[in-house]
């Protein structure tokens, strides 16, 4: 199964490798395949220089040991052919996931709560854990 991750799940997997998200990352690099997109690539550079600049080259590290496809965003996206997200800014997130043909998005956003799409099935981490691993 092809499971997309939000730039927050890295994030957090990153930053607390023993909470609930970890766990899930840890699922999706063992059980699935890992989906990426080039924005968050970027989004998660720039929050780790201003938030975490100590910790830069251990995420570098960290990417370079992950296996995962790479996608990249349409240069112009046509927000009338999406669903409608309160945060503009997570529009490439969601075009990305659903572009890559990813069974799941998963995400801690909740400006993804409201979208109903069919494709990717949008799941916060808990709810991955549940499903795929019944950890409650």
């Amino acid at each position: 199964m092809k499971v997309f991750v939000d730039t927050n799940i890295l994030v957090s997997a990153i930053l607390f490798p023993k909470s609930k998200v970890a766990n899930s990352f840890s699922i999706i690099l063992k059980e699935h395949s890992l989906v990426i997109c080039q924005y968050s690539i970027e989004e998660l550079g720039e929050v780790f220089r201003k938030k975490f600049p100590e910790k830069c080259e251990s995420l570098n590290t960290f990417l370079s040991k992950l296996t995962f496809e790479l996608v990249s965003i349409p240069n112009n996206i046509d927000y009338s052919k999406y669903p409608n997200i309160r945060d503009k800014n997570d529009l490439p997130i969601l075009v990305s996931a659903i572009l890559s043909k990813s069974d799941i998005l998963l995400t801690g956003d909740k400006d993804f709560e409201d979208i109903e799409i069919e494709k990717p099935i949008i799941m916060k981490p808990v709810d991955f854990l549940i499903q795929y691993k019944n950890i409650r």
